[in-house]
Protein backbone atom coordinates (compact mmCIF):
# COMPACT_ATOMS: atom_id res chain seq x y z
CA UNK A 1 0.00 0.00 0.00
CA UNK A 2 1.78 3.37 -0.82
CA UNK A 3 2.45 5.89 1.53
CA UNK A 4 0.19 8.93 1.77
CA UNK A 5 -2.97 7.23 0.44
CA UNK A 6 -5.86 8.43 3.48
CA UNK A 7 -7.08 6.05 5.59
CA UNK A 8 -10.70 6.40 4.24
CA UNK A 9 -9.50 5.27 0.84
CA UNK A 10 -7.96 2.06 2.69
CA UNK A 11 -10.71 1.51 4.25
CA UNK A 12 -13.45 1.59 0.81
CA UNK A 13 -10.88 -0.15 -0.77
CA UNK A 14 -11.15 -3.53 1.42
CA UNK A 15 -15.15 -3.10 1.95
CA UNK A 16 -14.98 -3.06 -1.70
CA UNK A 17 -13.20 -6.11 -1.86
CA UNK A 18 -14.90 -7.80 0.90
CA UNK A 19 -18.03 -7.26 -1.15
CA UNK A 20 -16.53 -8.65 -4.39
CA UNK A 21 -16.18 -11.81 -2.29
CA UNK A 22 -19.62 -12.24 -1.06
CA UNK A 23 -21.07 -11.77 -4.29
CA UNK A 24 -19.09 -13.88 -6.37
CA UNK A 25 -18.05 -16.62 -3.41
CA UNK A 26 -20.81 -16.38 -0.82
CA UNK A 27 -19.60 -15.77 3.39
CA UNK A 28 -18.12 -18.58 3.77
CA UNK A 29 -15.07 -17.79 1.36
CA UNK A 30 -14.51 -14.22 3.04
CA UNK A 31 -11.16 -14.16 5.43
CA UNK A 32 -8.66 -11.34 5.83
CA UNK A 33 -6.32 -12.98 3.54
CA UNK A 34 -9.04 -13.39 0.68
CA UNK A 35 -10.34 -9.65 1.21
CA UNK A 36 -6.27 -8.26 1.43
CA UNK A 37 -6.05 -10.53 -1.70
CA UNK A 38 -8.40 -9.39 -3.74
CA UNK A 39 -7.63 -5.44 -2.54
CA UNK A 40 -4.35 -5.91 -3.71
CA UNK A 41 -3.07 -4.83 -0.44
CA UNK A 42 -0.29 -6.23 2.13
CA UNK A 43 -1.77 -8.93 4.25
CA UNK A 44 -1.00 -6.36 7.54
CA UNK A 45 -3.13 -3.56 6.01
CA UNK A 46 -6.29 -4.63 7.29
CA UNK A 47 -5.35 -4.98 10.81
CA UNK A 48 -3.42 -1.65 11.03
CA UNK A 49 -7.09 -0.61 10.40
CA UNK A 50 -9.34 -2.48 12.13
CA UNK A 51 -9.00 -4.33 15.80
CA UNK A 52 -9.73 -8.06 14.14
CA UNK A 53 -11.57 -9.18 11.48
CA UNK A 54 -15.10 -9.61 12.66
CA UNK A 55 -14.44 -5.48 13.54
CA UNK A 56 -13.64 -4.85 9.73
CA UNK A 57 -16.84 -6.69 8.89
CA UNK A 58 -19.11 -4.56 11.24
CA UNK A 59 -17.81 -1.63 10.17
CA UNK A 60 -18.56 -2.79 6.79
CA UNK A 61 -22.32 -3.53 7.44
CA UNK A 62 -22.87 -0.37 9.06
CA UNK A 63 -21.07 1.63 6.43
CA UNK A 64 -23.38 0.24 4.26
CA UNK A 65 -26.33 0.88 6.11
CA UNK A 66 -25.31 4.45 6.63
CA UNK A 67 -25.22 4.72 2.62
CA UNK A 68 -28.97 3.96 2.66
CA UNK A 69 -29.49 7.12 3.69
CA UNK A 70 -29.38 9.02 0.14
CA UNK A 71 -32.10 6.01 -1.31
CA UNK A 72 -34.15 6.75 1.82
CA UNK A 73 -34.27 10.65 1.03
CA UNK A 74 -35.05 10.08 -2.76
CA UNK A 75 -37.72 7.24 -1.80
CA UNK A 76 -39.36 9.87 0.28
CA UNK A 77 -39.06 12.68 -2.24
CA UNK A 78 -40.77 10.80 -4.56
CA UNK A 79 -44.01 10.62 -2.59
CA UNK A 80 -46.97 12.00 -4.50
CA UNK A 81 -45.32 10.76 -7.91
CA UNK A 82 -45.92 7.90 -10.24
CA UNK A 83 -47.40 5.05 -8.34
CA UNK A 84 -46.92 3.57 -4.82
CA UNK A 85 -46.91 0.02 -5.49
CA UNK A 86 -43.86 1.09 -8.31
CA UNK A 87 -41.86 3.79 -6.23
CA UNK A 88 -41.95 0.59 -3.07
CA UNK A 89 -41.08 -2.03 -5.69
CA UNK A 90 -38.45 -0.02 -7.16
CA UNK A 91 -36.84 0.59 -3.93
CA UNK A 92 -37.27 -2.81 -3.00
CA UNK A 93 -35.08 -3.78 -6.13
CA UNK A 94 -32.18 -1.41 -5.33
CA UNK A 95 -31.81 -2.24 -2.21
CA UNK A 96 -31.89 -6.21 -2.73
CA UNK A 97 -29.84 -6.16 -6.10
CA UNK A 98 -27.21 -4.47 -4.33
CA UNK A 99 -24.67 -6.50 -1.69
CA UNK A 100 -27.75 -6.17 0.72
CA UNK A 101 -28.45 -10.02 0.13
CA UNK A 102 -24.93 -10.96 0.69
CA UNK A 103 -24.42 -8.62 3.49
CA UNK A 104 -27.44 -10.02 5.33
CA UNK A 105 -26.48 -13.49 4.77
CA UNK A 106 -22.94 -12.63 5.90
CA UNK A 107 -24.22 -11.69 9.20
CA UNK A 108 -26.52 -14.91 9.46
CA UNK A 109 -23.32 -17.16 9.14
CA UNK A 110 -21.01 -15.27 11.95
CA UNK A 111 -21.71 -16.05 15.20
CA UNK A 112 -19.55 -13.23 16.37
CA UNK A 113 -20.25 -10.51 13.69
CA UNK A 114 -23.59 -10.59 15.04
CA UNK A 115 -22.11 -10.29 18.63
CA UNK A 116 -20.27 -7.08 17.21
CA UNK A 117 -22.94 -5.83 15.86
CA UNK A 118 -25.22 -5.67 18.67
CA UNK A 119 -22.85 -3.60 20.53
CA UNK A 120 -23.77 -0.65 18.25
CA UNK A 121 -26.69 -1.68 17.12
CA UNK A 122 -29.11 -3.69 19.25
CA UNK A 123 -32.45 -4.99 17.81
CA UNK A 124 -32.47 -6.14 14.17
CA UNK A 125 -30.14 -6.38 11.10
CA UNK A 126 -28.60 -3.45 10.03
CA UNK A 127 -29.06 -3.00 6.67
CA UNK A 128 -32.77 -4.53 6.76
CA UNK A 129 -33.46 -2.49 10.17
CA UNK A 130 -32.50 0.52 7.55
CA UNK A 131 -34.84 -0.42 4.79
CA UNK A 132 -37.78 -0.93 6.75
CA UNK A 133 -37.24 2.63 8.38
CA UNK A 134 -36.90 3.94 4.74
CA UNK A 135 -39.69 2.12 3.14
CA UNK A 136 -41.99 3.03 6.60
CA UNK A 137 -41.42 6.59 5.59
CA UNK A 138 -41.97 6.87 2.53
CA UNK A 139 -45.71 5.23 3.04
CA UNK A 140 -46.30 7.54 5.90
CA UNK A 141 -45.40 10.51 3.62
CA UNK A 142 -48.06 8.83 0.71
CA UNK A 143 -50.32 8.28 3.69
CA UNK A 144 -50.67 11.99 4.61
CA UNK A 145 -51.15 12.99 0.87
CA UNK A 146 -53.98 10.30 0.74
CA UNK A 147 -52.02 7.97 -1.86
CA UNK A 148 -52.06 5.31 0.97
CA UNK A 149 -55.33 4.90 3.45
CA UNK A 150 -55.60 6.95 6.57
CA UNK A 151 -56.16 3.84 9.04
CA UNK A 152 -53.04 1.99 7.28
CA UNK A 153 -50.59 0.15 9.48
CA UNK A 154 -47.37 1.18 7.69
CA UNK A 155 -45.27 -0.04 10.73
CA UNK A 156 -46.78 -3.60 9.95
CA UNK A 157 -46.58 -3.27 6.10
CA UNK A 158 -43.13 -1.79 5.89
CA UNK A 159 -41.84 -4.87 7.68
CA UNK A 160 -44.38 -7.35 5.68
CA UNK A 161 -42.79 -5.79 2.65
CA UNK A 162 -38.99 -5.92 3.40
CA UNK A 163 -39.24 -9.47 4.38
CA UNK A 164 -41.15 -10.66 1.37
CA UNK A 165 -38.39 -8.39 -0.89
CA UNK A 166 -35.50 -10.40 0.74
CA UNK A 167 -37.17 -13.80 -0.03
CA UNK A 168 -37.34 -12.88 -3.57
CA UNK A 169 -34.18 -11.57 -3.94
CA UNK A 170 -32.24 -14.18 -1.33
CA UNK A 171 -31.59 -16.93 -3.94
CA UNK A 172 -27.67 -15.98 -4.53
CA UNK A 173 -27.73 -18.35 -7.52
CA UNK A 174 -30.50 -17.45 -9.25
CA UNK A 175 -31.34 -15.26 -11.32
CA UNK A 176 -32.85 -12.24 -10.14
CA UNK A 177 -36.76 -12.07 -10.11
CA UNK A 178 -38.55 -10.28 -13.14
CA UNK A 179 -39.37 -6.59 -12.52
CA UNK A 180 -43.42 -7.35 -12.63
CA UNK A 181 -42.94 -10.20 -9.86
CA UNK A 182 -41.59 -7.54 -7.90
CA UNK A 183 -44.53 -5.71 -8.12
CA UNK A 184 -46.95 -8.08 -8.11
CA UNK A 185 -45.92 -8.69 -4.52
CA UNK A 186 -45.83 -5.12 -3.62
CA UNK A 187 -49.05 -4.51 -5.20
CA UNK A 188 -50.69 -7.79 -3.30
CA UNK A 189 -49.45 -6.46 0.16
CA UNK A 190 -50.54 -2.62 -0.59
CA UNK A 191 -53.88 -3.94 -1.94
CA UNK A 192 -55.63 -3.38 1.30
CA UNK A 193 -54.43 -0.06 2.05
CA UNK A 194 -54.19 1.42 -1.56
CA UNK A 195 -57.38 4.00 -2.59
CA UNK A 196 -56.89 3.28 -5.96
CA UNK A 197 -55.48 0.01 -6.42
CA UNK A 198 -53.04 -0.52 -9.98
CA UNK A 199 -54.52 -2.81 -12.35
CA UNK A 200 -53.12 -5.97 -12.68
CA UNK A 201 -49.74 -6.08 -14.08
CA UNK A 202 -49.70 -2.04 -13.83
CA UNK A 203 -46.97 -0.43 -12.02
Amino acid sequence: MPTGVAIRDVREQLFEAAERILLRDGPSALTSRAVTTEAGCAKGVLHRHFADFDDFLAELVLDRAGRMAAQATALRDAAGTGTVVGNVADALTTIFRSVAVALVALITFRDELRARLRRTWPAGVPLLAEAVIMVADYLMAERDLGRVAAGADVGMLAPTLIGAGHLLFADRQASPPEPEAVRTMVSTVLSGVLPNPPVSGGA
